[in-house]
């Protein structure tokens, strides 16, 4: 879900954190749900006021979103709780069972196949292009990045089920 408040100019604002005084108007963390919502004038009937909607509001929700994922696989790194290569990766997964393993949307088939093989079980998040998780991991490009159990972990997995319905096509409705 994601939560959107109507700020004081009565602008409707995305509140991906959930951090923003006011009352939330949740919605399904999907971008059809989303486009429906502005399309339909939802937010105005949920906030029982004149509201004014931005244009792109879905495009907006899904760069927070991702910002946000993207701001704690760098933290993950800053605590040394990640590793990037498939090498390095590749030894960590001999070494110990990450919780997640990130593999660069944009990178090969074959090599995103090769790291979840060799960790059966563990979710493989493929959100990201080489460039963003770069950017995250301090690198250049990143394809194959890996991070180790913990909250920051489990934060990042639930993070990235809500940019999920904003990145991926609907596949039966939102959640």
């Amino acid at each position: 879900m994601v939560r959107f408040v109507v700020g004081p100019d009565q602008e409707v604002v995305p509140d991906v954190e959930g951090r923003l005084p006011g009352r939330g108007l949740w919605l399904s963390a999907a971008r059809d749900v989303v486009n429906t919502a502005c399309a339909r004038n939802l937010f105005a009937r949920a906030a029982r006021s004149r509201v004014r909607v931005p244009e792109g509001m879905a495009d907006r929700v899904e760069a927070l979103l991702a910002a946000r994922c993207l701001s704690l696989i760098g933290l993950a790194r800053r605590a040394g709780g990640a590793v990037a290569g498939f090498e390095k990766v590749r030894l960590w997964l001999r070494d110990n069972r990450p919780a997640v393993l990130l593999a660069a949307s944009d990178g090969a088939a074959d090599g995103r196949a090769k790291i979840a093989a060799l960790a059966p079980g563990a979710p493989v998040l493929d959100l990201f292009g080489a460039d963003e998780l770069g950017r995250a991991l301090g690198r250049e490009r990143v394809v194959h990045a890996a991070l180790a159990p913990g909250r920051l972990a489990d934060r990042l997995m639930a993070e990235a089920d809500r940019l999920a319905g904003f990145r991926r096509p609907a596949a039966g409705g939102g959640t």
